[in-house]
């Protein structure tokens, strides 16, 4: 409250010159001059109770009351709670042998423009943004709703050349409104030491990149938030940790170079990509079997965030359809990140899993219309729209119950763009099923988001152009892209049998769209020790969307360079596909 606005005006004024955010600062300490303190209150309308929260004697105070309640019943108990306290004051000091002032009680009133407020007014009425709560001598300027952070936090782990996305919430207000001041260190633990000027300020943006001079030094942020037309209270963060050397060159710094300014309005710059969840990587399995050739520190949560925040920020897309997102890191690192650049994100979970989908489209191009995701087995059993399917597929018991085992999701976001309301587009996002012999479920799941898609292009959105992309589990060689890209797949393909006979259901699929791969078929998409091949695809309609560019994937000396990946370089097992499609 108060207090902690005051210690921070102050060390703020130590540090530099005035600003926009100490302007604002300087409106508090005028309050101060004035013996006009704040009494905040937060009232919303949808709750049965308000909160009031001021500072007295250096004490905070905070209320929490019925809206309904007469005003009357609330200076009452401000009263009490004065006398309570200045009476145990009072004993204190006889225990002591000093002599206690007498207990007065002190007068308490509400007024606006002057009048007091009828003691009978309900609080949500009573409580006006601007009238003043006077108790005894002391004034206090009642600030209802202002924009207050909810959240404020700063990444854990902190790299050089890497950026800082600070997490931030904020109720009645904006993220974007706020103000943000970064500091560094003058030398390290130097803020420990008591030094006046021990922070030199680096930075005004809502993300900062520390350099190679700031390792082995703490960051602070001190941001202010906002809604437009006034600002809230300041809050400051340090960092828990100093920053860190980063791996040097990464491998997507080149292809960067290709994207280095978000694409026009004729265009759309998308990006596919498995990130490998954090519930895998961290598997003894992963460290040991899987990935061995990774250093271990490369394979923690922190250090791997801090590549792919880097690496997706620097492709400047429109649309990001991402596999593999724990929820924890769509909540705490990619929504934060990618927000601070201008991207929206929503998220489906798998069931009975820590992991999901996440797709993201940037805000100043698209609005999303709606969403229609689903489970893929559960839509199999339960919708009209599959059941010829789900009449072949129950012929074989055994295939049956492993489909229905499978919690594989499929991600529909249905987006408008702001420029053209005319074009609107669906993209799906999907992490089939991975075992190497699952070709056959592979085939059942892909028909399923097929029909389903196409019920949404041509039912519940008319004219809405496709883009289908994510980790198929599948060769270009595979029953699966020949269904996709060809437009059918026959009853006798050997897929159908690729979990032996004891799970063989042979049936003929028919693709109901016309779709080819925005980026082709590259060598590799996945690469590990034991696993080189393309599994991730962009499926596009080429008679509404054409390809534009390919952003090219990083050479094979830059992926083997540590042997394979995950690597110091790298932050996943597969490779991002990044491409410009320009709208016919």
């Amino acid at each position: 409250m108060l207090s902690r606005v005051s210690i921070s005006t102050r060390l703020l004024c130590r540090l530099t010159s005035p600003s926009p955010v100490l302007t604002h600062i300087s409106l508090y300490n005028n309050r101060f001059f004035r013996n006009m303190e704040s009494c905040v209150v937060r009232c919303v309308p949808c709750e049965s109770k308000l909160t009031i929260s001021f500072t007295l004697d250096g004490s905070n105070k905070h209320m929490l009351r019925e809206q309904t309640e007469p005003l009357e019943k609330v200076l009452a108990r401000m009263s009490n709670s004065i006398i309570k306290a200045q009476s145990k004051d009072k004993k204190s000091k006889r225990s002591r042998g000093e002599t206690a002032a007498a207990i007065e009680k002190p007068e308490i009133k509400l007024c606006v423009n002057g009048e007091p407020v009828t003691l009978d007014t309900a609080n949500s009425d009573a409580w006006k943004d601007g009238a003043v709560l006077h108790v005894g001598e002391i004034t206090y300027e009642v600030v209802r709703n202002p924009p207050t952070f909810t959240v404020s936090e700063l990444p854990s782990s902190l790299m050089s050349g890497f950026p800082v996305c600070p997490k931030l919430e904020v109720e009645f207000g904006d993220v974007k409104d706020g103000e943000f001041r970064w500091f560094k260190e003058n030398s390290p633990n130097s803020h420990m030491s008591g030094e006046q000027d021990c922070w030199s300020e680096a930075g005004d943006e809502r993300v900062f990149t520390p350099s190679n001079l700031d390792i082995g030094l703490k960051v602070m942020l001190k941001c202010t938030p906002g809604n437009g037309s006034r600002f809230g209270e300041p809050v400051k963060l340090v960092s828990a940790g100093t920053v860190e050397a980063g791996p040097g060159t990464c491998t997507f710094d080149n292809r960067h170079m290709y994207t280095q300014r978000v694409t026009d309005e004729t265009s759309v710059r998308v990006v596919s990509y498995n990130i490998l969840a954090d519930i895998y990587a961290q598997t003894d399995l992963s460290k040991t079997v899987l990935y061995p050739y990774c250093a271990p520190y490369a394979l923690e949560m922190d250090y791997r965030h801090n590549l792919i925040k880097k690496e997706l920020s620097g492709y400047n897309a429109d649309i990001i359809c991402l596999q593999e997102v724990d929820k924890g890191a769509f909540t705490d690192s990619l929504s934060p990140a990618l927000d601070a650049f201008g991207l929206d994100g929503v998220f489906k979970i798998k069931e009975r899993q820590h992991e999901g989908l996440a797709t993201f489209f940037r805000r100043s191009k698209f609005r999303m219309l709606a969403q229609y995701d689903v489970t893929l087995s559960k839509a199999l059993m339960t919708d009209p729209l599959h059941q010829e399917l789900m009449d072949k597929v129950s012929t074989n018991s055994s295939l049956k119950e492993k489909i229905e085992n499978r919690s594989t999701a499929l991600q529909v976001t249905v987006l408008q763009s702001l420029c053209d309301p005319s074009r609107v587009i669906c993209v799906g996002n999907t992490h089939l099923y991975w075992h190497p012999t699952g070709g056959n479920v592979r085939l059942v799941q892909i028909a399923v988001a097929l029909k389903h898609i196409k019920q949404v292009v041509t039912e519940k959105h008319p004219g809405a152009c496709l883009m289908f992309s994510g980790d198929f589990n599948s060769t270009p060689t595979s029953g699966l892209l020949q269904l996709v890209c060809q437009g059918s797949v026959l009853e006798n393909h050997d897929d159908w049998a690729s979990s032996g006979p004891e799970e063989l259901v042979q049936m003929a699929l028919v693709n109901p769209l016309q779709l080819v791969s925005a980026c082709g078929f590259p060598e590799y998409t996945n690469y590990v020790g034991g696993f080189q091949g393309c599994l991730d695809y962009i499926f596009v309609e080429p008679h509404v969307l054409q390809v534009d560019q390919i952003i090219p994937l990083p050479s094979h000396q830059e992926v083997t360079t540590c042997q394979a990946l995950p690597s110091v370089s790298h932050p996943s097992d597969h490779i991002a596909l990044v491409c410009d499609l320009k709208w016919r």
